[in-house]
């Protein structure tokens, strides 16, 4: 699939800043809370979201071109972002402090991107694709689409850590997402495809008028200051329990290749190969290594990707890679990452929220061929409603757990995946469903 003249163009331009939005939204987030969550000064913070949207940018650029060659955004993993999140706030009952727990999590992050780049090239990828199944692959996307969903309401409703919800954000998010829902449904021609562009725009400008203000999701004050440190988080140490939870957290980001690819595969009406799988894996692990060296959580595959495309319509990697470019230059360019950082995040989360109810689309899709009865509801139900309800249950509820277990437990997505891998691959449900089912993963073309 090349890229041809005839991909670029200005509505390629506008999709492209579409495009831009969404990286930005998906990306920000991460240095900003796991920052604060280390207790980072502003200025380190600022520069760590320059650093993620250069890496960022230039990662999807690469995928696009030679790695996956989808349209799928690459960036800072969510499931890296819970547990890292999670390993922090559990720091004091594993007797450490923030800077010995950065600098374990640094020697985290390198370890499980080395092992990701060996297991991929001695084919862990064929073992990985008999384990997920379609069944697995469809509740990692319901579970991720419930996590993303949670996230994403929370922040378009201005939730507080006193569990307090502001009105009239709510009342401002409602407006647009029922704006991008109209914009998509009924917009004819290029309209329907620009709904979350709009939705933003419009979005901010209201709240500018609302609100007076610009809700910002990060620091504005971008200086000059020096955009790359080398090993911020420390020399890289290699505590067992963290290296125990990277691992299974680098497993686990794995599958975000296989299930964001063969996703793809039906919105593309085409089948990636072997070699389209290992170079996206190496590439998005050969950017976590580099990224842990600057104090960056490692990459994933954006399995979300899906709904944005299947929002938008858009198709063409060239609106990714110019959106990716344009990510690029905002981290170059301190002045362009703190207008960007004045985006609210209400407006940002109401759009997003928007896009991901395809991703739930998808989801069901990937459940809808098995048939329900009161044995194989169990299938479903009990690894979904296991995970839910842990992402349900606030992080001080594990308080009592084993410190190492904690990062883990606490994690519904990892959980609900892990409890469906284990049923899929050790109850035969031949018995109650047809082999075609229960089979694994169809295999790539070579």
């Amino acid at each position: 699939m090349q890229l041809k003249k005839s991909d670029y163009g200005i509505s390629s331009l506008f999709a492209g800043v579409q495009w831009l939005f969404f990286l930005f939204t998906n990306t920000v987030l991460v240095p900003l809370s796991v920052g604060h969550a280390l207790d980072m000064s502003a200025g380190d913070i600022t520069a760590a979201m320059q650093r993620s949207f250069i890496l960022t940018g230039l990662l999807c650029i690469v995928q696009a071109l030679w790695g996956h060659r989808y349209a799928l955004m690459d960036g800072p993993a969510g499931i890296w972002w819970g547990l890292v999140l999670s390993v922090i706030a559990s720091a004091p009952a594993m007797g450490m402090d923030a800077a010995a727990v950065a600098a374990n999590l640094t020697g985290g992050f390198l370890l499980a991107g080395v092992i990701a780049v060996v297991l991929g090239l001695l084919g862990f990828l064929k073992v990985l694709q008999r384990i997920f199944t379609p069944i697995v692959m469809g509740i990692y996307l319901l579970l991720l689409t419930f996590q993303l969903g949670n996230t994403f309401f929370k922040g378009m409703i201005g939730y507080s850590d006193s569990g307090q919800w502001d009105l009239q954000l709510a009342g401002l998010s409602l407006f647009v997402i029922i704006l991008v829902s109209l914009i998509h449904l009924k917009g004819k021609g290029k309209l329907g495809q620009f709904s979350l562009l709009i939705g933003i725009i419009i979005g901010w400008i209201a709240y500018a008028v609302l609100f007076g203000g610009s809700g910002s999701t990060g620091s504005s004050d971008a200086g000059s200051m020096k955009i790359w440190h080398w090993m911020p988080w420390g020399q890289p140490s290699f505590q067992p329990g963290i290296l125990m939870v990277g691992l299974v957290a680098g497993l686990v980001n794995m599958t975000n290749t296989l299930t964001s690819i063969f996703a793809a595969d039906k919105l593309y009406q085409q089948s990636a190969g072997n070699k389209q799988f290992l170079r996206s894996l190496l590439f998005t692990n050969l950017f976590s290594i580099i990224g842990a060296c600057f104090g960056l959580i490692p990459f994933g595959t954006f399995a979300s990707s899906i709904g944005f495309l299947e929002n938008t319509k858009v198709l063409r990697r060239s609106a990714l890679i110019t959106g990716a470019a344009l990510l690029v230059l905002v981290g170059l360019v301190p002045a362009l990452s703190g207008w960007l950082a004045l985006l609210p995040m209400s407006v940002g989360s109401a759009v997003l929220f928007v896009a991901y109810l395809q991703m739930f689309g998808t989801a069901l899709n990937a459940l809808g061929k098995l048939s329900i009865n009161a044995k194989t509801i169990y299938r479903i139900a009990l690894p979904a409603l296991t995970g839910i309800g842990i992402m349900n249950i606030p992080a001080t509820a594990f308080a009592e757990f084993p410190p190492l277990l904690t990062p883990l437990a606490s994690n519904g997505l990892v959980v609900g995946v892990i409890l469906a891998v284990l049923m899929e691959n050790f109850i035969h449900w031949e018995k109650y469903e047809t082999p075609s089912l229960a089979s694994p993963m169809p295999e790539p073309n070579k």
